[in-house]
């Protein structure tokens, strides 16, 4: 079992930068893949980044096409902690941002329906 709980979401002008955290618990959740997605009013939830174990202290990441270059993942699993740094941001990043977990992969999954454990969501919202 692993548990979720995000935070550092907000109300932040276009063009500002904001990190959203994602503090994980439960017996091994270092290695699970942890992944940031989000969910803006009537639409499906979206695959941002993820971040997979492969080992160690290792952790690769990877990302959506739309979000390379602005967005940022990372992990500290010392303080069982998953960030996402996002830069530049738009009035159309303006969603509820969810971390999800799943169980060692091959790959990192990028479909919501893959994941078993999520967060409560952390509300961002990007003014013009």
């Amino acid at each position: 079992q692993v548990q979720l709980a995000e935070s550092g979401g907000g109300l932040v002008q276009a063009g500002a930068s904001l990190i959203i955290s994602c503090a994980a618990s439960g017996r091994t959740s270092s290695s699970y893949t942890i992944s940031w997605f989000r969910q803006a009013p009537e639409k499906e939830r979206q695959f941002l980044a993820g971040t997979r174990w492969s080992g160690g202290n290792t952790y690769y990441p990877n990302y959506a096409d739309f979000v390379k270059g602005r967005f940022t993942i990372s992990r500290d699993n010392a303080k069982n902690m998953v960030y996402l740094q996002m830069n530049s941001l738009k009035p159309e990043d303006t969603a509820v941002y969810y971390c999800g977990a799943v169980g060692r992969q091959v790959g990192i999954p990028t479909t919501a329906s893959q994941y078993d454990y999520w967060g409560q969501g952390t509300q961002v919202t990007v003014s013009s």
